[in-house]
C-alpha cells in the first residue's frame, strides 16, 4: 500500500514516526511524498501537549477527512499523543477515522493495514531498519530520543499523563542507534527527551546524562555535532556541565527551558530556583562567553503580577540569552495548576501583550549576541542553496553551533565571485567555513571561507 505518514509536534514525536516508518517499510508498504495528492491510507502521528496543539491536530484530522471524502485517501489512521489524551471524545466526534491508536501501538497499525490489504502481517521482532527517514526530511540532521515519558511533576504539564513516567533507553542501544544514524548520513545528532538531565534515573538508580553525553561523543566522529536539547536546569549538575564543555563534538550550545525567574512562580510551577538558573548560566559563560543558551519562557502563569513579569524582563537583559521562545500559560485539563487555580488568573490579552514585550526585548539581545560573532569564522551545516544552477556562485543557508534545527536562526552564506572562480562551493548536507560579516535580530550573514 502507498501510505501518507504525517508527523506533528516535537522532535521526540518525529523519532516515533521514523520508527513506525521502518516497520511499515518492513511490512512492504511505500511512503508517499508530502506533495503527493493520493494514497491508500493516511497516518497522522499527533501532538496533544497544549490546547493550541490540540486544535492544530484536530484541524489536520479534519483535512484528512476531507481528502477521504474526495477519494484522495481510502483510510485514515490517527495515532499518538492526542489519542492518549482524548481518545473517547475523538472517537465520538470524528467517526470517519478508521483506526485510533495510542503512543507505541504500532503493531495495531501494521495489523490494520495488513487486514485492509488482505496481506499477512510480518512476524514480530525488531524492524530490519531501525528508523526510516520520512520523505522530504533532511538526512543530515537527526534526533536521538534517549528516554520516554517524564519523572518530573511540573504543575502545568500534561506530558506525564500523556506519555507516562520516565523510561530510559539503555546507553548501549543509544550508541548503536547513533552510529546507525551517522552511517545513514547524519552530520548532526540532537539528543532529545522530556528532560535529558534525568536520563537513567529509572534504570541506573541515578541520572547518568553526563556519562551518556561522554560515551556518545566518544562513539561518534569528532567532526559531527552532538547537540543537547531539553535540559531542565533543576537537574544540571557540575558533571553534566563538564561533559558539555569537554566533549569535542558537542557544540557550545544548550537548550535549557527555565519558564520563569520569579521564585514564587517557580515554586507554583513545581520547578527549581532562580539561584540555580543563574548558577548554570554563570558557569557556562565563565567557561566560554560565546556559549549559546536557548530557553523557553512562560508568561501569564496564575499569580504573575506586573512586578513579577518585569523581573523576567530584567533577567533576560541580565543573562543575555541567545535564543528565547515565549509562550502564554494555558490551563490544561488535568494538570495541578489548572485544578488548584492557585494565584490570580492573568487575562488572555495581558498574556499576549507580555509575549510581545518579551520578544521585542529579546530581539535586541539576540542581535547583540549575534553581532559578537562578526569577524569570526564559524563552522556551518549547509541546508539550502538559492542558486540551483551550474554556477558555484550565489547564496546558501545553514546553521552554526548556535542554531538548533527549526527553532533558531540561520546563517546566510554569500559565495563570492573569486571563490566561485576557483571552483569552490558549498554542498547541502555538509559543513562549510563561513566568515561572519553582519548580524540581524536572529540571523547571521557571512562569506564562504576556505
Amino acid at each position: 500500500m502507498k501510505l501518507l505518514l504525517i508527523s506533528m509536534g516535537c522532535a521526540k514525536n518525529g523519532t516515533d514516526s521514523e520508527r513506525l516508518a521502518a516497520m511499515l517499510k518492513e511490512a512492504g508498504h511505500a511512503l508517499a511524498a508530502p506533495e503527493e495528492k493520493q494514497a491508500d491510507a493516511a497516518i497522522l502521528n499527533t501532538c496533544g501537549f497544549i490546547q493550541d496543539a490540540v486544535k492544530e491536530n484536530v484541524d489536520a484530522i479534519l483535512d484528512l477527512e476531507a481528502m477521504k471524502e474526495r477519494g484522495d485517501v481510502k483510510k485514515i489512521v490517527v495515532i499518538g499523543c492526542l489519542v492518549n489524551r482524548y481518545e473517547a471524545e475523538l472517537r465520538a466526534e470524528i467517526p470517519s477515522v478508521d483506526l485510533w491508536a495510542r503512543v507505541g501501538e504500532w503493531g495495531s497499525v501494521i495489523k490494520f493495514l495488513a487486514d485492509e490489504a488482505h496481506d499477512t502481517p510480518p512476524a514480530g521482532g525488531t524492524p530490519s531498519l531501525l528508523r526510516v527517514l520520512l520523505p522530504g526530511a533532511a538526512p543530515w540532521s537527526r534526533s536521538l530520543k534517549v528516554s520516554e515519558g517524564c519523572g518530573a511533576a511540573c504543575s502545568y504539564c500534561t506530558i506525564p499523563a500523556i506519555r507516562g513516567p520516565l523510561v530510559s533507553v539503555p546507553i548501549g542501544v543509544l550508541i548503536a542507534e547513533a552510529k546507525s544514524l551517522a552511517a545513514d548520513g547524519a552530520k548532526e545528532i540532537c539528543m532529545v527527551a522530556q528532560d535529558i538531565t534525568d536520563y537513567g534515573r529509572d534504570m541506573y538508580g541515578q541520572p547518568e546524562a553526563a556519562s551518556l553525553i561522554r560515551r556518545l561523543s566518544a562513539a561518534l566522529d569528532p567532526d559531527m555535532w552532538l547537540r543537547v536539547m531539553y535540559a531542565n536546569p533543576d537537574g544540571i549538575t557540575p558533571e553534566f556541565l563538564d561533559a558539555l564543555l569537554e566533549s569535542e563534538n558537542v557544540p557550545r550550545y544548550l537548550d535549557m527551558p527555565i519558564q520563569h525567574i520569579d521564585d514564587e512562580i517557580l515554586a507554583a510551577m513545581n520547578r527549581g530556583s532562580s539561584a540555580g538558573i543563574r548558577s548554570v548560566i554563570s558557569r557556562l559563560r565563565a567557561a566560554d562567553p560565546s556559549f549559546a543558551i536557548r530557553t523557553t519562557l512562560m508568561v501569564g502563569f496564575p499569580g504573575e503580577t506586573e512586578e513579577k513579569f518585569r523581573a523576567l524582563l530584567d533577567f533576560i537583559e541580565e543573562a543575555e540569552l541567545d535564543r528565547v521562545g515565549v509562550f502564554p500559560y494555558s490551563p490544561e485539563e488535568g494538570t495541578a495548576s489548572a485544578q488548584q487555580a492557585a494565584g490570580t488568573p492573568v487575562p488572555d490579552e495581558v498574556k499576549a501583550e507580555r509575549v510581545c514585550r518579551l520578544m521585542e526585548a529579546q530581539a535586541s539581545i539576540s542581535r547583540r549576541r549575534g553581532s559578537a560573532m562578526i569577524g569570526r569564522t564559524l563552522k556551518v551545516l549547509v541546508e539550502d542553496e538559492d542558486d540551483s544552477g551550474s554556477s558555484p556562485s550565489g547564496t546558501a543557508w545553514g546553521r552554526s553551533y548556535r542554531d538548533a534545527p527549526e527553532v533558531d536562526g540561520l546563517v546566510c552564506i554569500s559565495i563570492s565571485a573569486g571563490v566561485a572562480a576557483r571552483g569552490e562551493r558549498v554542498r547541502v548536507g555538509e559543513f562549510a567555513k563561513v566568515k561572519i560579516d553582519d548580524a540581524e535580530d536572529h540571523d547571521l550573514f557571512g562569506t564562504l571561507a576556505f
